[in-house]
């Protein structure tokens, strides 16, 4: 999903360097399979199934878990830098836009901590872990297209925080066959999610909330159509299955 943002909206600005969006989206999606390699270590969720096959650290060891983790992050930089080098002053704000949705203020790194802590901030913590990389996406788009990225960021901003709150939805109701890894996570390692908060229910209505706020934070541009469908069809996805039915 995040990488299919990034493209969309590097589209939708004009898109006018291919190989520096396609490069933004291919080190987002890096930087996210860094954050799950590592959100699955024991030290975190302990958990030894990811997408239906053993995670990293299950199938090779702790050590270099920790390894194949910070060498995606590396990776992604590497990709970043060598598709902009024919574009620094595109460069360098990318740099600092993956940087914040990686590092220990706002990004990956604080997500983690804050579900270390006993009593965090939801929203704070659902912008960080989650929502940082889609913000990522939206600003990152925009910027690798030579476009002002303030125009994307409630999209990436309400997207983001939409999609954590439909993980912790599946976490809480779907099995582990459905989700390619353990279920019911969230209340065995007593960690902060929507549904311990706001009950079943009040999670499903943020969830929908929250991506017909998406939608309507999709700018005026000559792809915006385009854009409301793809928040449309995730919105389709992201709600559990017996959610939906139930709604219905």
């Amino acid at each position: 999903m995040r990488p299919l943002l990034s493209l969309a909206v590097s589209e939708a600005c004009g898109d006018d360097r291919p190989e520096l969006s396609d490069a933004v989206a291919v080190a987002i999606e890096l930087l996210h399979c860094a954050s799950l390699v590592h959100d699955d270590l024991p030290c975190f969720d302990g958990a030894d199934t990811r997408r239906g096959r053993p995670s990293v650290h299950a199938a090779f060891g702790e050590p270099l878990a920790v390894l194949v983790g910070d060498g995606l992050i590396v990776m992604a930089f590497e990709c970043l830098a060598r598709a902009g080098s024919g574009a620094p002053e595109r460069l360098v704000p990318l740099i600092r836009t993956l940087s914040a949705s990686a590092g220990a203020s706002t990004g990956l790194v604080a997500g983690q901590a804050w579900e270390s802590e006993v009593d965090p901030d939801l929203e704070a913590y659902h912008r960080a872990k989650t929502g940082s990389l889609f913000t990522a996406a939206t600003l990152g788009g925009a910027l690798a297209a030579g476009a002002d990225p303030a125009r994307w960021q409630a999209l990436g901003d309400r997207l983001g925080e939409a999609y954590q709150v439909a993980d912790d939805l599946r976490d809480a109701v779907s099995s582990p066959e459905e989700l390619g890894k353990p279920a019911r996570q969230d209340e065995a390692l007593e960690r902060p999610n929507a549904v311990a908060t706001l009950g079943l229910m009040g999670a499903l209505e943020r969830l929908h909330m929250l991506l017909r706020q998406a939608s309507d934070a999709v700018p005026d541009c000559p792809g915006a159509r385009g854009l409301r469908e793809l928040v449309q069809l995730q919105a389709k996805r992201l709600i559990p299955k017996k959610l939906a039915q139930s709604a219905a």
